[in-house]
């Protein structure tokens, strides 16, 4: 296997979990069930795009490096504030479609091309998602029956003892 490939995976694996674990940072902070609930379905599609990086790079006998620092996410604050950050997550998925797209032409792997063809194409679909959050939109991952009306707001700690 080309070292070149192992490297291209390395990095593509390193900016792909920096977004996800982004992800997880702007979650925490959305309060709207609804968004926060679109959040936690693209996070856990992202989990797998993570799984299938590690494999490969496995495949490629190249180890996973590690996680990168967490950068975290300046405070949405009061209200639909987030939808700022969620302006922000479409904006960084488009950049990583447009970085990485190239770099992929070039992979000459028919499997390893297709999967990250795979994560560039679901990456796409997020940013139309996080594009609807910005917009207000409430029914990005469906609707919900109008006697089903939605109180309160999504705690920001999961876990309390």
């Amino acid at each position: 296997m080309s070292t070149d490939l192992r490297q291209l995976v390395g990095d593509f694996y390193l900016a792909r979990l920096a977004l996800l674990m982004r992800h997880e940072d702007v979650a925490r902070q959305v309060s709207d069930y609804d968004i926060n609930n679109a959040y936690q379905n693209i996070i856990a599609r992202e989990e797998s795009h993570v799984s299938w990086l590690q494999y490969a790079l496995m495949d490629l006998q190249a180890a996973v490096p590690p996680d990168p620092a967490r950068q975290g996410v300046a405070a949405a604050g009061k209200g639909d504030a987030w939808k700022a950050l969620a302006a922000e997550d479409a904006r960084a998925n488009q950049q990583f479609v447009d970085t990485w797209r190239p770099k992929i032409g070039t992979v000459t792997n028919a499997r390893h091309k297709g999967m990250l063809k795979v994560i560039l194409g679901e990456m796409l679909e997020h940013k139309r998602l996080f594009d609807q959050a910005a917009a207000g939109r409430s029914d990005l991952i469906g609707t919900h029956l109008p006697i089903n009306e939605r109180r309160g707001v999504v705690a920001a700690t999961r876990w309390m003892e």
